[in-house]
C-alpha cells in the first residue's frame, strides 16, 4: 500500500476531483477519512508532520470513559466515551484490551472513598455493564503488593482498557485508504484556498518530504481541519480570532522490572489532590498526566519539565514507597499538546475535554474531545457539512469502528497463537503479508521490548516511513520501551529496515543522528 514510491503515485493523483480535505492526521482526522470513504466519498488527508505525531500518539494509551469527568459534571462526554469504550473492545480485539483499574483511598485523601465509589456506580449505569468492586487495604494489597501500605483505607477496583495510540491511528488510515481514501504524511497545508470574498474551497499543500518542497493546489467543495492544538493557526487564516488553550500532558516511564504492575493505579496527588494514573503498558508503566499550559516554543517536539517529572515523581513515591523510584530509574519520557476551549480557568483541569465544532468561512473545525470518541466526532463533522457536499451523504453507525479481522486461520498455524491475536489487532489486513514478509528469526522479540523484527521490516517496508523516527517512536514503540531508545539494537535495525526504505548509508547517517537528537531532546530525562 505505502511501499517505494506510494508517495510519488499518492502526489500525482491531487488533481483528480476530491468531495472533501482533512487537514490533520492524528486521530480525528483519521476517523473522518475513514467515514468519509464509507459514506462514498472522494476524500484526501494531508498530516504536516507523521501520521500520529502530535497528540495522538503522545496520550496516555487509555480507551477510557473519563471518569474524573463526571467531577466537573461533563456528563455527555462520559456517556459518549463509556459506550465508544465498550465498542472498541468488541471490535479492536488484540488492540483495544481491557484493563483493570485500581483506585485506592488513603487517610487524609482530599476526595473521601465514599465519593468514588457514588462516581462508579454511575460510570457503571452508564456503560450499562456492572464492572467495579470495593476492597479493604488488605484486598487491595493482594491485589497490587507493592502499593503503600501506610494510610491505605481500602478502595476500588473498575474496568477500563488501553490501546496503543499510535498503532490505532495507522490502522484507521490504512482502512481509509483501503476503501478509496488518499493520506498523504510529511504535507503541509500552508494556506487556505477562497473564491475571492467566498468560502474556503481547498488548500494550498507542500511536499515536506520530496524533492525541492513542491506545493500544490488542491480543490474541494468542503475543508475540514482536525489540526488539534494547532487548530487556531489555520482559523486565523479566515480571521477568526483564538479560542484555543494549549494544555501539556508528560509522562515518565519505568522499566516494568523497577515498577511490576499487573493493574493500573489511580492515586490522587498529595500535594494537588489530582488523579494520577500508573499504567502497565507494552511492557513498560507509564505514570500521567500532567495538566500545564504549554509555554514551549515547539510544538512539533514538545518535552516534560523539570516541575512535571518532579510532579509525577512525587507521586509515585507516594504510591510505591517500598520501590524506591528516582528520575535515574527512568527510561523514557513523553509529552504531548492537547487542544481545550480557553475560558480562563485558574486551573487547567478544570477546562471541559468535550469537543467543539466550528464553521467558519467554510473551514469546519473540529477539536477537542478524546481518543476513545473519535468516531462520533467524525460523525459530527460529516453531518455539519452535509449540505456543502456534492452527493447525499448517508452515515451508518452500526458499521464496526474497525474493519473485521481476517479469520486466524488465514496464518495457518504460523506463529504462535497470542502473538497472532497481537498482530491482527495492530496490523489488521496486513497480518498475512506481514507475516509472509518475515525471514528467519524475525519473529523474536527486539531487546526487551514486545515488538518483533517482523513487524519492524513490515513498516519499514510499506508502512510509510520517511524519517527513522516514524518506524521507532510509532510504528514501533521502540523510543518508549527500550533503554536510549533502542540504541543499543541499532547495528540490526539498520540490517533489516536500511534496504526496504532505500536509503543509502549516507541518508542512515544523517537518520540515525536525527533520531538519537530527538529522542534526547523530546523523549529522556535531561540533566
Amino acid at each position: 500500500m505505502w511501499e517505494l514510491g506510494w508517495r510519488e503515485r499518492a502526489w500525482s493523483r491531487l488533481e483528480e476531483p476530491w468531495d472533501l480535505i482533512v487537514i490533520g492526521g492524528g486521530v480525528t482526522g483519521a476517523g473522518i477519512l475513514r467515514e468519509a470513504t464509507r459514506a462514498g466519498l472522494r476524500a484526501v488527508l494531508f498530516e504536516a508532520g507523521d501520521f500520529g505525531s502530535g497528540t495522538s500518539s503522545r496520550s496516555s494509551k487509555l480507551v477510557h470513559g473519563g471518569l474524573r469527568y463526571l467531577k466537573n459534571a461533563q456528563v455527555n462526554l462520559t456517556i459518549e466515551s463509556v459506550h465508544e469504550r465498550e465498542r472498541l473492545l468488541r471490535e479492536g480485539r488484540g488492540l483495544v484490551s481491557p484493563l483493570g483499574f485500581l483506585m485506592p483511598s488513603f487517610r487524609g485523601d482530599r476526595t473521601p472513598g465514599w465519593v468514588f465509589g457514588l462516581g462508579l456506580v454511575i460510570y457503571d449505569l452508564l456503560a450499562l455493564k456492572w464492572g467495579h468492586r470495593h476492597y479493604d487495604a488488605r484486598g487491595l494489597l493482594d491485589l497490587c503488593p507493592v502499593l503503600a501500605s501506610e494510610g491505605l483505607a481500602g478502595g476500588y477496583r473498575y474496568i477500563d482498557a488501553t490501546t496503543d495510540d499510535a498503532r490505532l491511528v495507522l490502522r484507521v488510515l490504512r482502512e481509509a485508504v483501503r476503501a478509496g481514501g488518499l493520506a498523504l504524511n510529511y504535507a503541509p497545508v500552508e494556506g487556505l484556498l477562497t473564491r475571492r470574498t467566498g468560502p474556503v474551497c481547498g488548500v494550498t499543500v507542500r511536499d515536506a518530504a520530496g524533492p525541492g518542497g513542491r506545493t500544490y493546489e488542491v480543490l474541494a467543495p468542503v475543508v475540514i481541519s482536525a489540526t488539534g492544538a494547532w487548530a487556531d493557526d489555520l482559523r486565523a487564516q479566515v480571521g477568526s480570532p483564538r479560542r484555543l488553550r494549549r494544555l501539556r500532558g508528560s509522562h515518565l516511564i519505568f522499566p516494568f522490572a523497577r515498577l511490576p504492575l499487573t493493574r493500573a493505579v489511580s492515586v490522587l496527588h498529595p500535594a494537588t489532590g489530582r488523579p494520577v494514573f500508573a499504567v502497565p503498558w507494552e511492557g513498560v508503566t507509564l505514570i500521567g498526566t500532567t495538566d500545564v499550559d504549554h509555554t514551549q516554543a515547539s510544538m512539533s517536539e514538545p518535552a516534560i519539565d523539570a516541575a512535571e517529572a518532579n510532579f509525577l515523581l512525587a507521586m509515585t513515591t507516594f504510591a510505591f514507597p517500598s520501590l524506591e523510584l528516582g528520575l535515574e530509574d527512568v527510561l523514557a519520557t513523553q509529552a504531548g499538546v492537547r487542544a481545550v476551549v480557553n475560558t480562563g480557568k485558574a486551573d487547567p483541569s478544570k477546562e471541559s475535554r468535550e469537543y467543539v465544532l466550528w464553521d467558519e468561512r467554510g473551514l469546519l473545525t473540529v477539536t477537542g474531545g478524546k481518543l476513545t470518541t473519535f468516531r462520533r466526532m467524525a460523525h459530527s463533522a460529516l453531518r455539519a457539512v452535509r449540505g456543502r457536499l456534492p452527493r447525499p451523504v448517508i452515515l451508518n453507525t452500526r458499521l464496526p469502528v474497525l474493519d473485521p479481522l481476517p479469520p486466524e486461520r488465514c496464518l495457518d498455524g504460523m506463529i504462535d497463537p497470542a502473538l497472532c491475536l497481537r498482530f491482527l489487532g495492530r496490523h489488521g489486513a496486513d497480518t498475512p503479508p506481514l507475516v509472509a514478509a518475515a525471514q528467519a528469526g524475525e519473529m523474536a522479540r527486539i531487546g526487551d521490548s514486545l515488538f518483533t523484527w517482523a513487524e519492524l521490516r513490515w513498516a519499514a517496508r510499506d508502512e510509510g516511513v520517511v524519517h527513522l523516527d516514524d518506524l521507532l517512536f510509532r510504528r514501533l514503540r521502540l523510543g518508549l520501551t527500550l533503554p536510549e531508545g533502542g540504541l543499543a539494537e541499532m547495528d540490526r535495525i539498520r540490517t533489516i529496515a536500511q534496504p526496504e526504505l532505500g536509503w543509502d548509508d549516507a541518508r542512515w547517517l544523517v537518520e540515525s543522528d536525527r533520531y538519537r537528537e530527538l529522542w534526547r531532546a523530546g523523549y529522556s530525562i535531561r540533566p
